[in-house]
Formats: structure tokens, C-alpha cells, sequence
């Protein structure tokens, strides 16, 4: 998707669908896990401490937004970034709660 010089509402849209796999404290654990590198499902089922059903669904929506990539491995699969970029997003984020809690005196 190509976003346009003056958004359409489809482009917030799109952007909306992005934030909304990556609003959940799990997956945003395994961004930050996959930060360093790619991962076994098993590896990130572990970091994460939840069945193997969850943590798929978890990759499941972070794939269809096309934030990871897979690569099936004999029996294994592995997830890494697909746009390492979203990194800088976290970054952001960091900077919104230092000023909030700057602000609020913490």
C-alpha cells in the first residue's frame, strides 16, 4: 500500500489495522524478542509463557499485518522482522511516556 501525500481514509484505515496487531502486551514482547533476531515459535512460546495455540495466533496476527515474516524449517518455523522499522515506532512511544510522565511529576 502506497500511502498518499494527503491520506485518504483507507491510508487511516490501513494504519489503524497495523496499530491494532501491534496493541497487545504479547506481541509487542515478541517484536521487541525479534528485535535481536529470528525466532522459533517454540522460542517465543517460551519468552512468552503461553500455550502454543496463543502464541501462533499472536504471530498469526502480526503476520497478517506484515509486521513478521515466517520460514518454515523442517518441522520448525521461524519468525523475524519483516520491517525492522517498526522499532522506531517503539522508540516514539518511549518518548510519549517519558513526557507523560514527566508531566504527571514521576
Amino acid at each position: 500500500m502506497l500511502v498518499h501525500l494527503h491520506p485518504t481514509r483507507e491510508d487511516f484505515e490501513a494504519r489503524a489495522s497495523v496499530m491494532k496487531a501491534l496493541a497487545h502486551p504479547t506481541r509487542l514482547m515478541m517484536i521487541e524478542e525479534l528485535s535481536r533476531g529470528e525466532r522459533c515459535v517454540r522460542e517465543l512460546r517460551d519468552l512468552a509463557d503461553r500455550d502454543l495455540s496463543t502464541v501462533s495466533k499472536h504471530l498469526s496476527i502480526l503476520k497478517d499485518a506484515g509486521i513478521v515474516e515466517d520460514d518454515k524449517r523442517g518441522k520448525q518455523v521461524f519468525y523475524r522482522l519483516r520491517v525492522p522499522c517498526v522499532l522506531h515506532f517503539f522508540h516514539c512511544l518511549d518518548s510519549v511516556l517519558t513526557a507523560r510522565d514527566r508531566l504527571a511529576g514521576r
